[in-house]
């Protein structure tokens, strides 16, 4: 297997996953002394790139049009876009991809791959589908960090075409970055798991921020409010994208969470102690066993 201490990164889209992406492999990987890898990013806007040069992140940088200068270096790539403009980048580009390398997406939704396995026609590139489970509230270059990705989950979503070597290759990276566990699936089953775990979670934090109609209710807060809106502040263009993309899942998930709250809600209205005990219980005992789970 090739040395990741060797290979040179490119990142396209320097935002805090970029950016993120960009300062773990720099502080994990190529600081090391013998290494002679690189990384390359790009970006639509000048000032991360600056930036990026300054903190000796990145070794050299490239606006959107100039990419396709970029991509022929690179060993292993990294499109940190929006899912649909991943979707249009690899499409535009795959001519320029260098031969035999790896390129991987963090797109919160997979579905959205399902024609593109089609159109691309580069089988001498592996595209290796992934998304890190990390990442802050905050948007940006300025808000990145290496640190991100400690103890937290990555997923992917091997395909036939995929390659042993290349997936064990992603594997190790995703180790050196910092992630603790590493899950395999498929794109329908991550689709479907992430709808719940992430996309909902969202549904619920936005849903309650909107309901509470007193701004100023947070002066009564005592923990609880603020950790379960901490993800409310969301970046609503590309949430909107997420959710709709896999709006057939998410509003099965939705309609699940409906029916539960609906059960609380009678049990409240109808004074049912013994009921909602045993509700309450049942909760317990499910959250302490997805607990374990996680620990495993």
């Amino acid at each position: 297997m090739k040395r990741l201490s060797d290979l040179t990164y490119g990142i396209v889209g320097l935002g805090i996953m970029g950016g993120s992406f960009a300062k773990s492999i720099r502080q994990n990987i190529l600081s090391r002394s013998d290494a002679s890898g690189r990384i390359l990013v790009c970006n639509r806007s000048t000032a991360c790139l600056s930036e990026a040069l300054r903190d000796g992140v990145a070794d050299a940088t490239f606006t959107s049009d100039r990419v396709r200068e970029m991509l022929p270096e690179c060993d292993v790539l990294f499109i940190c876009l929006y899912p649909h403009a991943t979707v249009d980048f690899m499409r535009d580009n795959q001519d320029f991809f260098k031969s035999d390398s790896i390129i991987t997406d963090i797109s919160g939704v997979k579905g959205v791959f399902d024609g593109i396995r089609g159109e691309f026609k580069r089988s001498d590139v592996d595209f290796i589908i992934g998304h890190p489970m990390a990442g802050g509230e905050k948007e940006g270059y300025a808000n990145s960090k290496a640190s991100f990705f400690i103890n937290h989950n990555y997923i992917l979503c091997p395909v036939p075409e995929n390659r042993p070597e290349n997936l064990d290759l992603m594997r190790s990276l995703i180790a050196e970055m910092g992630f603790s566990r590493i899950t395999e699936t498929s794109c329908d089953n991550h689709d479907w798991k992430i709808g719940f775990t992430s996309q909902l979670c969202h549904v619920i934090a936005s849903a309650l921020v909107e309901s509470a109609g007193d701004p100023e209710i947070t002066a009564f807060g005592g923990g609880s409010f603020e950790d379960l809106t901490r993800i409310a502040m969301i970046n609503a263009p590309l949430w909107t994208e997420l959710f709709i993309s896999n709006r057939e899942k998410l509003v099965r998930h939705i309609e699940n969470f409906e029916k539960s709250l609906n059960d609380i809600k009678a049990a409240v209205q109808n004074e049912d102690k013994d009921g909602l005990c045993a509700l309450l219980e049942d909760v317990r005992t499910k959250r302490v066993a997805m607990g374990s789970i996680v620990k495993r």
